[in-house]
This record gives structure tokens, sequence and C-alpha cells, in this order.
């Protein structure tokens, strides 16, 4: 037996990833457990109502009107009085003269602003800081109606 040698084995360098599969998992539980606890946003107390309130009886006033304020996508303002035409073109400054006016024939007129799909939200909040410095405290954003 002076001519046996024993068989040499090739020495492979692989990684075993059975350990790394094992942290992942446990990671991933964790994050899983704890991710409802990492909530981020503003608790509101949204008001509960069995029926809705029309604006005219949300006035108190059945000859106030209602103010609606359009911002089309190109930045564009309109203006609404009591469902009547919309005006077109007009600037912000006319805009807050005219709900002003409105405002102090009958004080209870609600204001709502309406924006297309497209309509930068700058353009929104410009249009409600301006209204806000006029003293028109209570303004309303226009949604789609759900029949």
């Amino acid at each position: 037996m002076a001519g046996y040698q024993p068989k040499k084995r090739k020495l492979t360098a692989e990684i075993n990833v059975v350990p790394y599969i094992d942290v992942m998992l446990v990671l991933l539980i964790i994050f899983m457990v704890t991710s409802p606890f990492v909530t981020q946003g503003v608790d509101v107390d949204l008001p509960k109502t069995h029926s809705a309130t029309p604006a005219s009886e949300l006035a108190g006033d059945t000859e106030a009107s209602f103010i609606i304020i359009e911002i089309n996508s190109k930045g564009e303002l309109g203006l609404s009085v009591n469902d009547q035409e919309m005006q077109r073109g007009m600037s912000l400054q006319d805009i807050v003269v005219r709900v002003k006016a409105e405002r102090a024939i009958s004080p209870n007129s609600p204001v709502a602003v309406g924006g297309d799909a497209a309509t930068p939200y700058s353009d929104v909040v410009l249009v409600l800081d301006e209204l806000s410095q006029a003293g028109i405290a209570k303004v309303g954003l226009l949604t789609d109606i759900k029949e």
C-alpha cells in the first residue's frame, strides 16, 4: 500500500445562505409586528350625522346666497352667486370684493371653493388665503356629489 494516496478534495468557497434567510425572516416579522404602531397622520374627529342638511338650511336665512368660486386647470377664476351663470375671467381681487359685498348683504351666505382635478393645489390655497385675509373665516371646498 505504499502507492496509496488519499484522494484530495477540491476546496470550494460558498456562502451558506440559510442563516441569512433566518435573519431576514426574523426582521420581516419584527417589521410586520411594529408597523401598525408607527402610523403617521392626524387624528380627526369627523362629525357624525344621520342625514345631510342642505346648504340653504345651514345658512339659516332663506335669503342667503350660496357663493361658489371655481378655478380651472389654467388658474382662471370664476364666481357664481345663487346658482346664477358663472362669471369667468375675474381677477382674485374682484372676486374678494364681490364676495365681501355679498356677505355684507347676507352675512350667513356660505362660500365654497372648487377646482378642476388638474388645478394646482397652490392656486386653491392662494384663493383660500386671500378670502381668509379679507375676513371670510368659513370657506368650504367643493367635491363631486355622489348620488
